[in-house]
C-alpha cells in the first residue's frame, strides 16, 4: 500500500526507534519514501528548506511522525512551531512517544497534532491513526 504522493518524515533522537518505526510501517505494507531526522531542529531545518541534506518538494505532501521527547527542540515545541506557520498547518502530524501522560497527549492535541501514539507501534494503533487523520479510509 503507497499513500498517494506523501513521503513520510520521522523525527526521532533512537535511531532503533527509528528503525523500528521504518520496519513497522514496512510490515503493514507501507512503501511511500521515508527520511529521517534526529531532533526537532532537523526536521525544522527540512521544513523551512535550510536542511543541508534535504530538500522539500512543493509538489510532495508530507507525513511527519514526530517524537516528543528529542534534543536541541523537542517535539512539542517542533509541533509548535508547524503548526504556527501557515504553509505547514495542514500537515498531518502523528506524536510518537513511550508514554501516555494525558496532560502531555492534551497539549499535543491542542497544538494541532493529528493524533498520539505509543511506541512500539503497532499495525492496529497506526491504522487507527492515519484513519483518525483521514490519511486511511475505514476497512
Amino acid at each position: 500500500m503507497t499513500l498517494p504522493n506523501i513521503t513520510i518524515l520521522i523525527a526521532d533522537d533512537d535511531e532503533g526507534h527509528v528503525i523500528l518505526v521504518q520496519d513497522s510501517l514496512r510490515s503493514f505494507g507501507l512503501d511511500n519514501p521515508m527520511l529521517c531526522f534526529s531532533d526537532g531542529q532537523e526536521v525544522l531545518d527540512f521544513i523551512h528548506g535550510v536542511h543541508p541534506k534535504h530538500r522539500l518538494d512543493a509538489t510532495t505532501s508530507y507525513l511527519l511522525l514526530l517524537d516528543i521527547r528529542m534534543p536541541k527542540v523537542d517535539g512539542v515545541e517542533a509541533l509548535r512551531r508547524i503548526k504556527s506557520d501557515p504553509r505547514f498547518r495542514q500537515m498531518p502530524i502523528i506524536m510518537l512517544t513511550t508514554t501516555d501522560d494525558p496532560l502531555e497527549v492534551n497539549r499535543c492535541l491542542e497544538l494541532g497534532c493529528g493524533c498520539y501514539v505509543t511506541k512500539p507501534v503497532d499495525y492496529p494503533k497506526f491504522t487507527a491513526a492515519m484513519q483518525q487523520i483521514g490519511l486511511l479510509k475505514p476497512e
